[in-house]
C-alpha cells in the first residue's frame, strides 16, 4: 500500500485569516498550524522566485517530524527559458536551498506554461538534466551561477535519497499517446489536474507515484469542493494507494475553500 499525503499549494494568504487561521494567530505561526492538520504542503514560492537555505530549513522545523513538502520548479525555467538552455538556472534552482528540507523534501513539479506545445526532443533534453537522487541534485547546484551568490548557496546533501518529479502540463497537444509513454519512460509522473475544464485533465500512470492539483471543478482557483465531490476523490486516492504513493493538493484558494477541502478530503482517507 502506498501513502496518501494531502495538502495545499501554499499557506500564506492573508484572505485565510480569521476563517481558516484562527484571528490573532501570528503569521510565522501559519505554516505550523497548517501542518499539523494536513499531510503536506506544495511550496509555491519557488516558482516565482529563488529562495534561500534558511527559508527552507526554517520550513523544516516548523513542520512535523513525518510532514513532506513538494517543491515546483521555477517559472524561468518553465514558462521563460521553456526548458531550453535550463542547465545553470537548474542548478541555481537547486542551490537555491531545496535540499536543506532534507527528509521532508517530496516530489518536484513542474508545470508548464498553456501556449508550450508537446515537442519530444525538448522534453526528453529536460528530462535528462533533472537530478534523480539528492546527491546528484548537489552536483548540480555546484554549477550555479551569480544569481546564488556562494554564501547563500547549499550544495550538500545530508544523504542520498531519490528524487521524484512530476510534469504538469496545460496543452493539450500533450495528450497523445506518445507524450504519456515519454514521461512512462522517464519515470515523472503526469498531474492528474482539475482545472474547471480549462486545461487537460489526464488520468494517466506514468511513475510509482500519482500526484494530483485540485484548482477547482466549477470555477477555476474559486469554487469548493462539494461532499460528493469530495467523495470521489477519496475513492479514487485509495484505488491509486493500492500499488504507489499519492500527493494531492488543493489549490481553490481564492475564497478560502482549499484548507477546508483539504481536512475534509484527509477525514475521507483515515
Amino acid at each position: 500500500m502506498g501513502r496518501i499525503r494531502i495538502g495545499i499549494s501554499g499557506w500564506t494568504y492573508p484572505g485565510w485569516r480569521g476563517d481558516f487561521y484562527p484571528r490573532g494567530l501570528a503569521q510565522r505561526l501559519e505554516l505550523g498550524y497548517a501542518a499539523e492538520r494536513l499531510t503536506s504542503i506544495e511550496i509555491n514560492g519557488s516558482f516565482y522566485s529563488l529562495q534561500r537555505p534558511t527559508s527552507y530549513a526554517a520550513w523544516r522545523d516548523q513542520t512535523p517530524d513525518d510532514f513532506v513538502f513538494a517543491v515546483k520548479g521555477g517559472r524561468f525555467i518553465t514558462h521563460m527559458k521553456k526548458l531550453r538552455g535550463v542547465e545553470t538556472a537548474l542548478a541555481n534552482f537547486f542551490a537555491s536551498g531545496v535540499l536543506a528540507l532534507g527528509p521532508k523534501l517530496g516530489p518536484l513539479l513542474w508545470q508548464l506554461p498553456e501556449n508550450l506545445p508537446y515537442d519530444a526532443d525538448r522534453m526528453a533534453g529536460f528530462f535528462a538534466l533533472l537530478p534523480r537522487t539528492t546527491t546528484s541534485a548537489a552536483e548540480l547546484a555546484e554549477q550555479h551561477d551569480a544569481k546564488v551568490p556562494d554564501d547563500r548557496a547549499l550544495t550538500t546533501a545530508a544523504e542520498q535519497r531519490p528524487l521524484r518529479h512530476a510534469l504538469e502540463f496545460r496543452s493539450p497537444t500533450f495528450c497523445t499517446p506518445e507524450a504519456v509513454a515519454q514521461l512512462r519512460e522517464h519515470d515523472i509522473a503526469c498531474v492528474v489536474a482539475d482545472t474547471a475544464g480549462r486545461w487537460p485533465k489526464v488520468e494517466e500512470d506514468t511513475s510509482d507515484f500519482r500526484y494530483v492539483r485540485l484548482h477547482g471543478d466549477k470555477e477555476l482557483y474559486t469554487s469548493g469542493y462539494s461532499p460528493d465531490a469530495l467523495d470521489e476523490w477519496a475513492r479514487k486516492c485509495r484505488a491509486w494507494a493500492r500499488d504507489e504513493d499519492v500527493f494531492v493538493y488543493f489549490d481553490n484558494d481564492a475564497k478560502g475553500f482549499a484548507p477546508h477541502d483539504a481536512m475534509a478530503l484527509v477525514d475521507r482517507v483515515t
